[in-house]
C-alpha cells in the first residue's frame, strides 16, 4: 500500500484497539493452558490452576471493582476500544464465567484423576471411610472448633459483615419450635483449606521418610459435617458454601491526607468493607438462601457466579508443599556471574563493578549478589550513604535487614523511598517503614499523586580524595522470594552520569526538586514518554531512508494509546516490530495498511516473565534500555519509573543475540497473537527440534555452574 494511502487511516479509531480487560482474561486462559500442558510436572500444573484463581481474584478486586465504581457514579469513560463501563462488565462476565467453568471441569475430570493416580487424593467428606472421617472430625475438634464464631441473622442480630475473599457457610437451622433461622459460619483462613487426613500428608514422616500417598479433605466440608457442635439443640437443615470478593481499588485522596502513612493504614482496613463485586456459590444453593445473600450483600444478581466445584481455587497452592519432588520441576543451582564470585574483603564487589558493568538475569542468575552489595555497603567504612527505592520487598526481607544494619550498627546515612501504595503489599510496607524510621533511617513515601515503581539502589563511597557512586538498577522488585519465581534483569554500574542521575532522582523523590533533565536515565513522568517516542521516530526515519529498522520490546503490558499509535506509524513506515508482551496488549497486529510489520508474542513457562527490555536497531548501532515501566498510561503518566541504558557493547550484544533472540526462537511456550486478540501456541516445524527459552536459560546456567 502506498505511503499516501496509509496516511488516510484514522489511527486513533477504536476499531484498531483491543479491550484491555478482555486481553487480560485472554492471558488467564493462557495460564490455564499451562495447567493443561502435560509437559509440566503434575504439581506444577496444579499450581497454574491456583494462579488462575488468585489472578481472577485480583482482577475482580481491581479491574471489575474500578469499572463498577465508574458505572455506579455515572462516569462514561470509554475504554480504548470504545466500550462503556457497562458494556465491558457484560463482556467480562461472559468471559470470566467460561473460564471459571472450564477450569473446574478440567480440575474434576482430568487433573483430580491424575493426582489420584499419582497418590494424591483430594476427597469430598462423603468419600472418606469411617476411619478417615474420624481423623477429619478429630481435626475439627482439636483445631477448628475453638476458632469458629457462628453468627446469627435475625431481628436481634444484624446481617454479619462478610470480609473480602472469605469462604463462608450459609447455614439454615431449625429450633425445637420449628422456627427456621439463618446463620453464617466463616471458614478460618488461618487454617489449611486442604485438611491432611494422614499426619504425614503434605510433609515427611516422623522418621524422615517421604510418603508416597497423601490424603486431603476440604476444610469447609469438615465444618459443614460438624455443625451440630456449633448449634447444639438445633437441627441443621442445610449448609452451603459461598465466597465474597470486594472492591479493593481504593483511592487515596492525598491532598486531604495530612499523614500518608496513617491514611494508608486506614485504607487497608477499609478494603475489608469495599463493595461486593463477586459472589461465588455452588450450583445447588437454593434460591431462598441465595436471595438472603443477594439482598443483604446488596449486590447485582449479575455478580453471582454459580459454580460446580470448589470455591477459591487459589487454595490449591497448598499442594505445592507436598514433598513429592518427582511431581515437581527439577530445581537448579542459581548462577553467580564470574565477576561476582568474590573472595576476600567486602570492597571486592565494588572493584568488580569498577572493572565493568555487570548484568544479572534472574532467576537464572542468583539474587544473592544484590543482597551482598547492600551488606558490603553496610560494613564498608568508606561508604557514606545508601539510598534505595522499595516497592514490594515482602516479609523477612534480607534487603531491609541490611539497610537496618547499615544504620543501626555502622551509622551510615540511609535514605529509603517506601511505596506505601504498592497494591496488596501496603500492610507489609507500612510495617517496614515504621521499623526503618525507628532506627533513624530517612524514610520518604514518594511524590504527591504518583506511585514510585522504580527499582534503584545508590551507594555513595569515598575513594581517596573523591567519591564514587555505585548503582544497581533493575526491572524487578527487591524481593528475595519472588526473585526465584520471576524473570527479571538488573545491572550494576558505576557510570558517572548514571550515578549523578541517581543522585538527582533521589533528591527529586525525597526533597523539593523540579528536575526536568537527566543525563542518561529516562524517568517517568518527566521524560520517559517523550524519549521513547523520539527513539521510535528515529527508527521510522531510518526505515524511510531505506535502511534496516527493527524494534523489539519485551514488556508485561501494552495498553497506552499514544505509544500504540507510534508503533502503528512505525509499522506503516516499514519498521519491523517484535513485541514479547506477557499479558495485556491493546495493539492489533496484522491489520492491512497499519500493522502488517508487527508481531505480538506472549511467553509463559516455569517462571513469570517480568523484565522490560527495549531494543532499537538504530542503523546497526543498537540501543538497549531496560527498567521498571510497562507501556501503560499509569506507568508513563502517574508513576515514577526508571528506564536505564545498557552501554557496554558485550552486554548489548548478549541481550540482543542471546536473551531476546532466545525468546523469539521459542517454539514450545511462545503464543502468537492474531489480529482479533486470540492466541495460537507456536509449534515446532517439521524439521525443527522443540526449543524452550526458559529451559535453555536453565541449561545455560547449569553449564556455567558445572564448568
Amino acid at each position: 500500500m502506498m505511503e499516501a494511502e496509509k496516511k488516510n487511516f484514522n489511527l486513533g479509531h477504536p476499531t484498531y484497539y483491543l479491550n484491555r480487560e478482555i486481553s487480560m482474561l485472554a492471558f488467564q486462559e493462557r495460564v490455564f493452558g499451562e495447567a493443561r500442558d502435560k509437559k509440566h510436572p503434575l504439581l506444577d500444573r496444579t499450581k497454574y490452576l491456583a494462579f488462575v484463581g488468585s489472578n481472577l481474584d485480583e482482577f475482580f478486586m481491581v479491574r471489575v471493582g474500578g469499572l463498577k465504581m465508574q458505572y455506579d457514579a455515572g462516569v462514561l469513560q470509554l475504554a480504548i476500544d470504545g466500550r462503556t463501563p457497562a458494556q465491558q462488565l457484560v463482556s467480562i462476565r461472559k468471559h470470566v464465567y467460561r473460564i471459571m467453568t472450564e477450569v473446574r471441569t478440567y480440575l474434576s475430570e482430568e487433573l483430580m484423576p491424575e493426582l489420584k493416580a499419582a497418590g494424591i487424593f483430594i476427597l469430598d467428606y462423603e468419600e472418606l471411610n469411617p476411619k478417615q472421617q474420624g481423623k477429619a472430625d478429630d481435626f475439627f475438634h482439636e483445631n477448628v472448633f475453638p476458632v469458629l464464631t457462628p453468627l446469627a441473622f435475625d431481628p436481634g442480630h444484624p446481617f454479619p459483615h462478610i470480609s473480602n475473599l472469605s469462604l463462608n457457610l450459609a447455614v439454615l437451622i431449625q429450633d425445637a419450635d420449628g422456627q427456621r433461622r439463618f446463620a453464617r459460619v466463616k471458614v478460618p483462613s488461618t487454617l489449611p483449606r486442604l485438611v491432611p487426613i494422614k499426619r504425614s500428608s503434605g510433609g515427611v514422616r516422623r522418621d524422615g521418610t517421604v510418603p508416597h500417598d497423601h490424603y486431603f479433605v476440604w476444610l469447609d466440608q469438615v465444618i459443614a459435617h460438624n455443625l451440630t457442635h456449633l448449634f447444639p439443640g438445633m437441627e441443621i437443615l442445610e449448609a452451603h458454601p459461598f465466597r465474597v470478593t470486594r472492591n479493593a481499588d481504593m483511592v487515596i485522596q492525598e491532598l486531604e491526607a495530612g499523614d500518608l502513612l496513617e491514611a494508608m493504614e486506614e485504607s487497608v482496613r477499609k478494603r475489608r468493607f469495599g463493595v461486593v463485586v463477586e459472589l461465588a456459590i455452588n450450583q445447588d444453593m437454593p434460591s431462598y438462601i441465595l436471595n438472603i445473600l443477594v439482598e443483604n450483600l446488596r449486590i447485582d444478581p449479575n455478580d453471582v457466579y454459580k459454580l460446580n466445584g470448589p470455591l477459591g481455587l487459589s487454595s490449591l497452592m497448598e499442594l505445592s508443599n507436598i514433598d513429592r519432588f518427582d511431581l515437581k520441576a527439577k530445581p537448579f543451582i542459581y548462577r553467580i556471574p564470574p565477576q561476582l564470585k568474590l573472595e576476600g574483603t567486602d570492597h571486592n564487589i565494588f572493584a568488580a563493578i569498577r572493572d565493568g558493568d555487570i548484568l544479572l538475569h534472574h532467576p537464572y542468575d542468583s539474587f544473592d549478589p544484590i543482597i551482598s552489595f547492600l551488606q558490603a555497603a553496610a560494613r564498608d567504612p568508606n561508604v557514606l550513604a545508601i539510598k534505595q527505592t522499595l516497592y514490594r520487598v515482602g516479609r523477612n526481607s534480607p534487603i531491609v535487614r541490611a539497610l537496618l544494619k547499615a544504620r543501626r550498627d555502622h551509622g551510615k546515612q540511609v535514605a529509603v523511598l517506601v511505596e506505601l501504595k504498592a497494591r496488596f503489599d501496603e500492610e507489609s510496607n507500612i510495617e517496614w517503614a515504621k521499623m526503618l524510621e525507628r532506627e533513624g533511617v530517612h524514610v520518604a513515601y514518594g511524590l504527591l499523586g504518583l506511585k514510585t515503581h522504580s527499582k534503584i539502589t545508590l551507594v555513595v563511597r569515598k575513594e581517596g580524595e573523591h567519591i564514587r557512586r555505585y548503582v544497581h538498577l533493575g526491572t524487578g522488585n527487591y524481593n528475595h522470594v519472588t526473585a526465584r519465581l520471576y524473570e527479571d534483569v538488573g545491572l550494576f554500574t558505576c557510570d558517572t552520569d548514571i550515578g549523578a542521575d541517581a543522585t538527582d532522582l533521589f533528591n527529586y523523590l525525597t526533597g523539593y526538586s523540579s528536575q526536568t533533565a537527566f543525563r542518561k536515565l529516562l524517568i517517568a513522568p518527566i521524560n520517559l514518554r517523550d524519549q521513547l517516542n523520539q527513539l521510535i521516530l528515529q527508527e521510522i526515519e531510518f526505515a524511510r531512508q531505506g535502511k534496516d529498522a527493527h524494534l523489539i520490546f519485551k514488556i508485561n503490558a501494552l495498553v497506552d494509546k499514544p505509544i500504540i499509535k507510534a508503533l502503528y506509524r512505525a509499522s506503516q513506515a516499514g519498521v519491523k516490530i517484535d513485541l514479547v508482551c506477557r499479558s495485556m496488549c491493546s495493539l492489533q497486529p496484522g491489520i492491512e495498511g497499519i500493522s502488517e510489520n508487527i508481531h505480538v508474542y506472549s511467553l509463559l513457562g516455569r517462571y513469570l516473565e517480568h523484565s522490560r527490555i527495549f531494543y532499537f536497531h538504530n542503523d546497526g548501532n543498537p540501543k538497549i534500555y531496560m527498567g521498571s515501566a510497562d507501556l501503560m498510561p499509569r506507568n508513563l503518566n502517574n508513576r515514577v519509573e526508571v528506564i536505564f541504558p545498557v552501554e557496554d557493547p558485550q552486554i548489548v550484544a548478549y541481550i540482543r543475540g542471546t536473551i531476546l533472540e532466545t525468546y523469539l526462537r521459542d517454539n514450545t511456550k511462545l503464543y502468537c497473537m492474531n489480529t482479533d486478540g486470540s492466541f495460537e501456541q507456536r509449534q515446532p516445524g517439521e524439521s525443527e527440534a522443540p526449543f524452550s527459552a526458559q529451559e535453555h536459560f536453565i541449561e545455560q546456567a547449569q553449564r556455567i555452574n558445572d564448568a
